[in-house]
């Protein structure tokens, strides 16, 4: 038995994979005298996002949510004006489109893969609206077709929140390539990591052009590095969003090992769906649903559980068995600065509330073993027997 093998059992709940590579990466970047920013591990970075994710552009960015700024900046949002995006989803989302000028709207999830509700999405357009932010959640992707078909019938931006999509597909297409922008995380939590640290994608030039600007301080710095001004000035708004090439150094040790991260990630994903397959057929637990349309990247494992009081049951059991596993996302539209601040306390988004009670993620990383997968297997079973 699983429970056997591993005594004395202290599974943490997330570990990055770190290549022994990327001390060599970082010696490079030392020597070469250039550790700041957009230098040439950045550059190189930037092209192998370009090469593996099939996307026109890409900026490296200090994080996830300061590319999701650099994209809520360059649509020059006025008072008043509103962005839709899920309330399941992290707080940089909204926080972006606040300090990009605008008004986050809230909207459900759907019950199938926790991403953007399209008919409830649709239903919350009105004429301030500009944009809509959908997030894709833990590799999965929401329904570009659907969502992208509604923006163009209202003339709004789409900006993928791609932060848990990296490498993932929606139709063969991988995400952050398919609205008019998005944003990657590489934060220490995601599947491939810099520490810290993002990127802005888009097919769009004109677009690329403005989010160069506002990640380099409002400057046309980048156009005066290709010689296309004689001196380099403030040009537009913007912040200090350029990646260090040392955090870069470390990215791309993670980007050549894409597809063993991916192919591990997927070993662990796999071992709980087959060994939590009969307890789901008990009607003890829902697991999760990736469509056909998509490939996932394994980003989260989660299962939902029949109620919060059993979810936080299970939790702290869990943690006596040396298991660490967490719930996700305090909705947004039930935090305290958006009661506060949005407004929201009427809102009703029954979806999003029954998802955040009943969620449990449980540990998932590459190095995570056969026989750990299946110690946690194990003591679901017993816990929920």
């Amino acid at each position: 038995m699983a429970t056997e093998t591993i005594p004395n059992v202290s599974i943490l709940f997330n570990r990055p994979y770190v290549d022994g590579r990327v001390l060599e990466n970082i010696k490079k970047v030392i020597e070469t005298g250039k550790i700041s920013g957009d230098g040439p591990m950045c550059k190189a970075v930037e092209a192998q996002i370009k090469e593996l994710f099939s996307v026109k552009h890409a900026l490296l960015t200090t994080s996830c949510t300061h590319a999701l700024e650099t994209a809520m900046m360059m649509l020059d949002l006025q008072p008043g004006d509103e962005v839709i995006t899920p309330s399941f989803t992290f707080v940089s989302t909204a926080n972006a489109i606040i300090r990009g000028g605008g008004k986050p709207v809230f909207c459900d999830i759907n019950d199938r893969t926790q991403t953007i509700d399209v008919n409830d999405f649709e239903r919350r357009i009105t004429k301030k609206t500009k944009a809509v932010i959908p997030v894709h959640y833990a590799g999965v992707s929401a329904e570009m077709d659907e969502i992208l078909e509604i923006a163009r019938a209202h003339r709004l931006v789409v900006v993928e929140d791609a932060a848990q999509g990296v490498n993932a597909k929606y139709k063969g297409r991988f995400l952050g390539t398919i609205g008019d922008a998005s944003a990657y995380s590489f934060h220490d939590t995601k599947n491939y990591v810099s520490g810290e640290g993002g990127a802005f994608t888009t097919n769009n030039d004109a677009l690329a052009r403005k989010a160069e600007i506002i990640r380099e301080k409002g400057t046309n710095r980048s156009n005066f590095l290709r010689g296309e001004v004689d001196k380099y000035t403030w040009v537009d708004h913007g912040s200090s969003y350029i990646l260090s090439d040392i955090l870069a150094a470390i990215l791309k040790s993670q980007l050549d090992d894409l597809d063993e991260i991916q192919a591990q990630r997927k070993r662990v994903h796999d071992g709980y769906m087959r060994g939590l397959a009969e307890l789901e057929r008990q009607e003890k637990l829902r697991l999760p649903v990736i469509p056909s349309y998509c490939e996932s990247n394994y980003h989260i494992f989660y299962i939902l559980l029949r109620s919060e009081e059993e979810r936080v049951r299970v939790t702290k059991q869990l943690k006596e068995f040396g298991i660490s596993a967490t719930f996700h996302y305090v909705p947004l539209h039930s935090s305290p600065y958006a009661l506060k601040a949005l407004g929201t306390r009427d809102l009703k988004l029954p979806v999003t509330d029954h998802i955040y009670s009943t969620l449990l993620r449980l540990p998932i990383y590459p190095q995570l073993r056969d026989a750990e997968v299946e110690y946690v297997v194990g003591k679901l079973r017993e816990i929920l027997k």
